[in-house]
């Protein structure tokens, strides 16, 4: 640990042991095999597997840990927090990056990872190929496709729905209706897009260089077609920056990548969750048979609960203070979204999964200006999968002697889920 991390860790408030009812550091270790409040680790494998009671502990005790892993790190989760320091990008820069001890060659993917004005200038021009209408106009397209996967297993009466539809959907919808890119390249795209984010540690800059090079192909490929009238159209005649420079290569490629991670590395976990919930819920499941007008509902309360990116990391760009914990000018704080939307400061009986809640407040897609561009698209694939998968297959559950299996980091996914009917 280091001289700055030995400071960092003197500064921290006993918060948590200042409150009624805490666990103390043996209790805590005695349950997660770490103090989780004042050494903890998002990568420890303990803390996916015990993802909603590590959160909900950390809301009632902690709003703000402490990790000491590297250079160390903070961890923000309640709501309030989260949303004063998701709008306060002056303060809690994206510019170094969303990762936590950076692996070394990791390639940035943008505009997630730089702040205005060049996010601005690059979000002013992407959001119009994710807004409502347009996203609207996918629709047909991305039913068809659901159809299409659930066709290829439906006469077997099981399938393993991660590798058969889950991976899938997303995937179809983003190339299709948003890059263009052939599906028939998809499975190198998410192999490289999952080991860049759960792989060992030390091989995941060399995925992610893999999937810019991928883009970089296809991108210097696209340069010599006939423009398209898509987002690919738009990224390729980039943006001016501040200082009357354009955008250069490198960062319209970075823009294409964060399209792919945030269109195939995310609603993996929340479609897998979905169909693991209602396969082992039936009344819910029977409800949303009964009432489809409900699923638009649903989807929102599945993210809350469901939630993709576990959290987002900032640097501090002067001496501030969080929560009653102070932290200093270069200090990286990660925000917690998925806590954030189990807060039950804002959330009424946060713990139980409600999809008659009539107000679903999550940040599941994160707030202020990184807010997700594709929350649009994200919401109808989700939507849509739900609608064909009951109306197809109203009856199933879980393939007896299994259960889902998941892999955690700065997102969450899932691996397997194995169904039957």
């Amino acid at each position: 640990m280091s001289d700055h991390d030995d400071e960092l860790v003197s500064q921290r408030p006993d918060a948590a042991k200042s409150e009624p009812g805490a666990p103390s550091a043996e209790e805590l270790k005695a349950r997660f095999g770490r103090d989780i409040f004042d050494d903890f680790d998002f990568k420890d494998p303990r803390f996916g597997d015990h993802l909603t009671e590590v959160m909900d502990l950390h809301l009632s005790h902690c709003p703000v840990a402490r990790s000491r892993v590297g250079k160390g790190y903070w961890w923000v989760s309640r709501n309030a927090d989260i949303r004063r320091l998701g709008q306060d990008w002056k303060t809690f820069s994206s510019a170094q990056g969303y990762i936590p001890n950076r692996p070394e060659g990791m390639p940035y993917i943008l505009p997630v990872e730089m702040d205005p004005p060049r996010q601005t200038a690059w979000r002013s021009v992407l959001n119009p190929w994710m807004a409502p209408d347009v996203v609207a106009s996918f629709e047909p397209r991305v039913r068809a496709d659901a159809n299409e996967l659930i066709d290829r297993f439906i006469d077997r009466g099981e399938c393993e729905y991660i590798a058969e539809f889950g991976s899938i959907l997303p995937g179809w919808a983003l190339f299709k209706c948003v890059l263009g890119v052939p599906v028939d390249v998809l499975g190198e795209f998410v192999h490289n897009t999952e080991r860049s984010l759960y792989g060992p540690t030390e091989a995941r800059a060399g995925y992610a260089q893999r999937l810019f090079e991928m883009l970089d192909e296809y991108l210097q490929q696209r340069r010599t077609l006939p423009p398209r009238g898509d987002m690919v159209d738009t990224i390729l005649k980039g943006v001016t920056y501040e200082n009357g420079e354009p955008a250069p290569w490198l960062d319209q490629v970075g823009i294409a990548a964060d399209m792919v991670y945030g269109g195939i590395g995310t609603t993996i976990y929340v479609l897998g969750s979905v169909l693991h919930y209602l396969a082992t819920h039936p009344v819910e499941r029977q409800m949303l048979i009964d009432r489809p007008d409900l699923v638009t509902n649903a989807v929102e309360e599945f993210v809350r609960v469901f939630p993709p990116v576990i959290g987002l990391a900032r640097h501090c760009t002067r001496d501030v203070e969080v929560s009653g914990t102070p932290m200093k000018k270069g200090d990286c704080v990660v925000l917690a979204y998925s806590a954030s939307s189990r807060d039950p400061r804002v959330v009424e009986d946060p713990t139980r999964i409600d999809i008659t809640r009539q107000s679903v407040l999550h940040s599941a897609f994160g707030v202020g200006p990184h807010r997700c561009i594709g929350s649009n698209l994200a919401r109808l694939e989700m939507r849509v999968a739900i609608e064909e998968w009951l109306r197809r297959i109203p009856q199933f559950r879980m393939k007896p002697g299994t259960e889902p299996s998941y892999e955690t980091d700065l997102l969450r996914s899932m691996v397997s889920l194995h169904l039957v009917w």
